[in-house]
């Protein structure tokens, strides 16, 4: 029997950080309504103008922030220097109730606390959560003023527009950055493999997406979604194992101790039904976790990942990721199908099963033949650090001189205010 741990190295600081500048520029403003947050800066109802250049003495920090766990460092490194979850303890006195603040089965707490969860499916909900968690990866974690530093920050490729405009007044008003660049999730996993144009499949801790980019610009009308993630496929385990042994002990099984389970045994199966019905292919294995209780896992271990190709398994009547990232290539001019499925780009923690880029390149090719597109042959990309793609890609992109001018200064928040979000990152 073997136990069950894990152990994750600490990131080494680095002293040495070079300079960058941030060049300003001429935007001009759309006619909008009038149902915008109103912050704190002065209104004009044609255009505005911050003259430059602007120099930052310091590199931006790059922040990915995701329904499981935001990562953040420092640009033009290969790896963030800190990762937290999403979610905190608190007060259910101290605030109204949100719709994220809940207890959850194996993570019991005590009398008027509650856990919240400031982003659900890749989209914030709890405003006041999210601050606070900037504040421990800013402050806390990467220890220092984010008055000082400009800030790339990941932005979901199927959030509401609205959320933009919360999210330059968190950076602006809240934290008072000097700088912020916000670019699509998908945009920089496809730039964290040198690609510019490809297809890039996310699955992550509560969302998958399926999103084409062309020459850096991303196909929102070609984007889906499936809210199946690795937080659901760690629920779908545990009810698997419990109606395997309903055992009270497996039901006490704390969440991280589930989700170390998920990463340690489970696959993706590549014959899902004939898995199913052979017991010979099941390879159970059995694990101690502690205070004298084993797990034994069979055909748990690739019956949990599979709700990401087959979402009827939890009651959902979307299409698995492979039908959606079919669609998302269907949906594409015909003169750019090719060299997107040429570059098929996976990213997030889920993608990390094994058997899932093979299990993915094997229904993706079939949906392309069953769709009388046969000279479709799409070619995966499924690095080793995809798990943290989207970051990387951050840190690639905030190095760049070319993205430098695309960033929105405090000085043009202060004159046009959070709507120019949509001028700027559109």
């Amino acid at each position: 029997m073997e136990p069950l741990w894990s152990q994750e190295a600490e990131p080494q600081r680095q002293e040495a950080e070079p300079r960058f500048s941030l060049v300003g520029y001429k935007t001009h403003r759309r006619d909008r309504g009038s149902g915008a947050p109103k912050p704190r800066h002065r209104k004009h109802s044609r255009g505005c103008q911050v003259r430059g250049p602007l120099s930052v003495g310091h590199v931006a920090v790059v922040v990915d922030q995701g329904s499981g766990f935001t990562k953040a460092g420092f640009a033009g490194e290969h790896h963030p220097r800190v990762v937290l979850k999403s979610s905190s303890l608190v007060s259910i006195w101290d605030r109204k109730a949100q719709p994220g603040v809940r207890g959850e089965p194996g993570c019991e707490l005590a009398s008027g606390v509650a856990r919240a969860h400031p982003i659900k499916h890749g989209v914030v909900t709890d405003w006041e959560a999210l601050e606070g968690l900037w504040e421990r990866l800013l402050v806390g974690g990467l220890r220092l003023s984010p008055e000082q530093w400009p800030v790339l920050v990941s932005d979901s490729p199927t959030a509401p527009p609205k959320g933009r405009e919360k999210t330059a007044e968190l950076l602006f008003e809240a934290l008072a950055v000097p700088a912020c660049l916000m670019a699509n999730t998908s945009l920089l996993a496809l730039c964290s493999t040198g690609a510019l144009s490809g297809l890039a499949v996310e699955a992550g801790a509560g969302v998958c997406h399926a999103t084409p980019i062309y020459s850096g610009h991303s196909w929102h009308e070609a984007t889906f979604r499936l809210d199946v993630g690795g937080s659901t496929l760690s629920r779908y385990l545990r009810e698997l194992l419990v109606a395997a042994c309903p055992d009270l002990q497996l039901q006490a099984l704390s969440r991280k101790v589930i989700t170390q389970l998920k990463k340690r045994c489970c696959y993706v199966s590549q014959d899902f039904e004939g898995d199913l019905q052979r017991p010979e292919r099941h390879h159970p294995v059995c694990f101690s976790v502690g205070s004298g209780c084993s797990v034994h896992l069979s055909h748990e271990r690739f019956r949990c990942p599979e709700p990401i190709f087959q979402p009827a398994l939890l009651g959902q009547a979307e299409p698995g990721l492979d039908t959606l990232a079919f669609q998302a290539l269907q949906k594409m001019p015909s003169t750019m199908r090719k060299r997107l499925a040429n570059t098929v780009v996976l990213a997030g923690g889920s993608t990390l099963f094994p058997g899932f880029p093979e299990r993915l390149h094997q229904e993706l090719e079939a949906q392309c033949r069953r769709h009388g597109y046969p000279t479709l042959q799409p070619q995966l990309v499924a690095k080793p650090g995809r798990g943290t793609a989207v970051w990387t890609g951050g840190s690639m992109v905030a190095s760049l001189h070319s993205f430098q001018q695309g960033w929105m200064t405090r000085a043009m928040y202060q004159e046009c205010g959070s709507r120019l979000v949509h001028e700027v990152f559109d």
